[in-house]
């Protein structure tokens, strides 16, 4: 499905029937062959927002799977980069994908649960991509807790988020639909595969920041495009930890 080399529906299906961490287990091999896989154009796009926002000597990929997010980190850090998933099978992709003796700053992986996260506050950069539909909104301020509690004072979590699809469009029922039979998945079989895509609204996502101790600020990715009304398709997330540590997670 999608390419020669991705996964097939069948392995899909089987994939979409395990646990969350399971799944990706199953699909970490053939992730990068999905259109799961972050697009190089978002990650260039951040690695250009981002470096203004710099120096960085230390960085950490919260969720890193495959490890599209520590290849930004390696062009932004000078020092360390540092990527955390809870799946064993997508760490084992992403160490093949950076070598040890690679050009540019030490890399290291970490498996853990990014609702707790084992990290002293030792990054001055944290990012993710792609994550957040892993994790249930009651579980949101939690997550930027423990990032918060890993970032030095100053440090910044930053993420790209795209705006929402127009009600009634094409993409705006295709995330609907897929939402809504998740929903019906997980409340008939067990266990549960947590994804969802209209959970993670902009609204929520800087209050929850804001309680977990950072002050926030949104950058235009312009470069991702406009909207028809001028707006940009795809906004910067940058969330700054100021002060003492004040958040519940750490």
């Amino acid at each position: 499905m999608f390419t020669k080399q991705g996964p097939t529906v069948r392995e899909l299906a089987v994939q979409a029937l395990s646990s969350t961490e399971r799944g990706y287990d199953l699909l970490a091999p053939k992730f990068d062959e999905t259109p799961y896989r972050t697009p190089d154009r978002v990650l260039d796009a951040v690695t250009r927002a981002v470096r203004e926002l710099g120096p960085f000597d230390t960085g950490l990929d919260v969720c890193c799977g495959t490890g599209a997010g520590v290849g930004v980190l390696r062009q932004l850090c000078r020092e360390r980069a540092v990527g955390v998933d809870f799946s064993a099978g997508m760490l084992a992709e992403a160490r093949g994908a950076f070598p040890p003796g690679s050009e540019g700053p030490a890399v290291h992986w970490v498996r853990a649960d990014a609702r707790s996260l084992p990290f002293a506050p030792s990054f001055e950069l944290a990012l993710s991509f792609g994550a957040f539909g892993h994790f249930l909104p009651a579980e949101r301020f939690g997550l930027f807790a423990e990032v918060y509690g890993s970032l030095r004072p100053g440090g910044q979590f930053v993420f790209p988020l795209g705006a929402p699809p127009p009600v009634g469009s094409r993409a705006y029922w295709s995330l609907f639909g897929f939402d809504a039979a998740m929903r019906v998945r997980n409340a008939l079989w067990r266990p549960r595969f947590v994804m969802y895509y209209r959970t993670f609204r902009l609204g929520d996502v800087l209050e929850d920041l804001t309680q977990a101790g950072f002050v926030v600020r949104l950058l235009p990715l312009t470069e991702l495009g406009l909207r028809p009304d001028g707006s940009p398709r795809a906004r910067l997330v940058v969330a700054t930890r100021v002060g003492q540590d004040v958040s519940a997670g750490s």
